[in-house]
């Protein structure tokens, strides 16, 4: 993380996730993203958002289909 990185509050990391603020919670609670604090705030780096999104992205398959089935 540099310097110059934006830190997110969890109201913002939960709009870039389209959640509610519980969600990006429990997952620092669950330690499950990287995040700094600050006395008493806690701040999420947005490139940790972006890498917890594309992790979680699930590219589709290709699927041929022949005779009605999947070959």
């Amino acid at each position: 993380m540099s310097v110059d990185e934006m830190l997110l509050s969890v109201a913002q990391a939960a709009e870039r996730f389209g959640t509610g603020e519980r969600f990006p919670r429990r997952l620092i609670a669950e330690r499950r993203i990287r995040f700094v604090r600050l006395g008493r705030h806690v701040r999420i780096p947005a490139s940790a958002v972006d890498e917890f999104i594309k992790e979680g992205t699930v590219e589709p398959l290709s699927v041929s289909w022949r005779a009605g089935r999947v070959a």
